[in-house]
């Protein structure tokens, strides 16, 4: 009997050690992915392939199964290793601008007195002639637009940065002083290219002066910021305040035709990298159930350096985004819980997938590019659980979201009496899971809140609470634990959404998802929310669309640009591709409650 408990205790003993030791094990994770070493983790970088092939040796020491070996290159690591498609960054191929009136040329150069956007399409125009449009905006939901009586079609327009708030980051106009909406708005009037003035009277002081890229695919027209002294040669030598007052106002003088002619050709060279998701698996035990999969997610990447486009809250660009809790943290949760149940006896029945994302900054990228390349069957997937900042809970108070995609979510939450759990029912949110339940998967989110250091520099590891993300870790591992043992598999359901999303104050509600990865040919759907109108239209996840009413779609500023146009109750025709067909539908639009 002594023996026994001897034998007991001393197992007790081992458990709880294990249990100990395992902040300090989530600590060394975090410490080392938001360490100066990776720079932020921004995907394309040196320091996000570092930090994917980190992620793979952990795997590959577990002994988890490779699933993936797409990325080639040396090493047991690259075999974990998923890559998909990334355009990293631009920069600047052959590019021209000239103006011409009679006999008289004013060649301009690129860098100085001019420069194409990161968004421009690559194209030549010649000897167009040129109109002012003032400020180039089209907002019909507030009764504006610049177009309204230009004769834009076939032309260069010339449009003033910003808007007729001025800087008012809280104006009506506030969101049309992205450039962005600006392009959209030229091209739908028309327009052969937009060139846009620069606010700044130090070009390479100017925010436009910098060649950036969005993410966003290309704006499907040239579109090329210029100085305020090459806006003063359209102008005839007439000062810019003036054109910009009388914008304001709406005066004649802002709306003319210029006298010069227009000669441009716009090379805009995209730099496409291989970006990675992360991929190991440890095989079910059980000669059936190991045909069924349980995704344990979260993304890696982070917002490197930060700077504009990034997402970065910091008041100046350069220094790095280290990223502890968005989300290195939810990452070392993959890692822990792949070392608890790789270790565990008896083995698992179902297989246990462990998947750590790229490019979800930029719009769940790497998750978007699984689901729909995925490497197991997605029909044989009983549930993916996603971690994103689960390193700073306070007064034992966790956010999980996605408990109306099964029906048996609510009652397995419903034992857990160790924290203060805030339920979310919907299934679609800002984080990888959403690709998963677009693909009818059920799935939940564990999220700790945001806080001060969001998408700042002052996100580093020492902020982390590695207690009580333990803590955390252990509640999703018995989550695990009870679909893994489970005779059934969960019962998808379809989530009501918590609350209608708001875009842009928008009158007019879709339910379309839409994707935010790198397109210029259609708005790809994530998915789409049930009983909407996108739904009742016959839209579906994965189509692409690509024209609603007159307007054709290219990416999400024409797809939203075009929902600014749209009144609740109205039949729009509305065309998409689904595989190799383009299909013609009608939407009609509800009003946004």
């Amino acid at each position: 009997m002594k023996r026994r408990l001897s034998i007991i205790f001393l197992l007790l003993a081992c458990a709880l050690g294990a249990v100990a030791q395992q902040p300090d094990r989530i600590q060394q994770h975090v410490k080392y992915l938001a360490s100066d070493v990776l720079e932020g983790r921004r995907t394309g970088t040196k320091g996000a392939t570092e930090a994917a092939r980190y992620i793979a040796k952990e795997f590959s020491k577990l002994g988890l199964k490779p699933v993936a070996s797409s990325a080639g290159g040396n090493g047991s690591e690259s075999r974990y290793l998923q890559s998909f498609p990334y355009v990293a960054g631009v920069e600047l191929g052959r590019n021209l601008l000239m103006f011409r009136m009679n006999d008289a040329y004013a060649s301009l150069r690129v860098g100085e007195d001019y420069m194409p956007l990161g968004f421009s399409a690559n194209d030549t125009v010649e000897n167009a002639s040129a109109i002012l449009v003032g400020y180039g905006i089209a907002a019909p939901e507030l009764n504006y637009n610049d177009y309204a009586a230009p004769q834009v079609t076939g032309r260069v327009a010339v449009a003033l940065s910003g808007t007729p708030d001025g800087d008012n980051p809280h104006g009506q106009f506030a969101r049309y002083n992205d450039v962005r909406w600006k392009a959209t708005a030229a091209r739908n009037a028309g327009a052969k290219a937009l060139l846009v003035v620069a606010s700044e009277h130090d070009f390479k002081q100017d925010k436009l002066s910098k060649l950036r890229h969005d993410h966003a695919g290309d704006a499907g027209i040239p579109v090329i910021a210029i100085s305020r002294e090459t806006a003063k040669i359209l102008f005839f030598n007439k000062d810019v305040l003036a054109i910009e007052q009388a914008a304001k106002s709406k005066a004649e003088e802002a709306y003319k035709t210029l006298a010069w002619s227009i000669t441009l050709d716009t090379h805009v060279v995209r730099n496409r990298l291989p970006a990675y998701n992360v991929i190991g698996m440890l095989e079910g035990s059980d000669p059936v159930l190991k045909n069924e999969t349980i995704i344990i997610g979260a993304h890696y990447d982070h917002l490197g350096r930060g700077g504009e486009g990034s997402g970065s809250l910091a008041p100046r660009s350069g220094d790095i985004h280290y990223g502890a809790d968005d989300n290195a943290s939810g990452t070392a949760g993959v890692l822990e819980l792949a070392r608890l149940f790789s270790t565990q006896t008896p083995k698992p029945k179902r297989t246990i997938v462990f998947m750590a994302f790229g490019g979800e900054e930029e719009g769940l990228l790497g998750s978007n590019y699984y689901v729909n390349h995925p490497l197991l069957p997605l029909a044989n997937t009983v549930a993916m659980i996603n971690m994103d900042m689960i390193g700073r809970m306070k007064d034992s108070k966790l956010v999980v979201g996605g408990v109306g995609t099964a029906k048996e979510w609510r009652d397995i939450m419903a034992a857990e009496k160790s924290f203060q759990l805030t339920l979310n029912e919907d299934g679609f949110g800002p984080s990888d899971h959403s690709s998963f339940y677009a693909k009818q998967i059920p799935v939940l989110f564990f999220w700790t809140g945001t806080h001060a250091d969001y998408h700042k520099p002052s996100d580093t590891f020492e902020k982390i609470n590695y207690d009580d993300e333990a803590r955390i870790l252990a509640l999703v591992a018995r989550i695990v634990k009870q679909l893994d043992t489970a005779d059934k598999r969960l019962t998808y359901t379809t989530a009501k959404s918590d609350a209608t999303p708001r875009t842009g104050g928008f009158r007019v509600y879709l339910g379309t998802i839409p994707s935010y990865a790198d397109s210029d040919n259609g708005l790809l759907l994530d998915g789409v929310r049930d009983d909407s109108p996108a739904t009742k239209a016959g839209l579906k996840a994965g189509d692409r669309i690509v024209k609603i009413g007159t307007r054709d779609i290219k990416n999400v500023y024409d797809y939203t640009a075009a929902l600014g146009e749209m009144k609740a109750g109205e039949e729009y025709p509305i065309e998409v591709v689904r595989g190799t067909e383009r299909l013609s539908l009608k939407i009609k639009p509800e009003t946004r409650k």
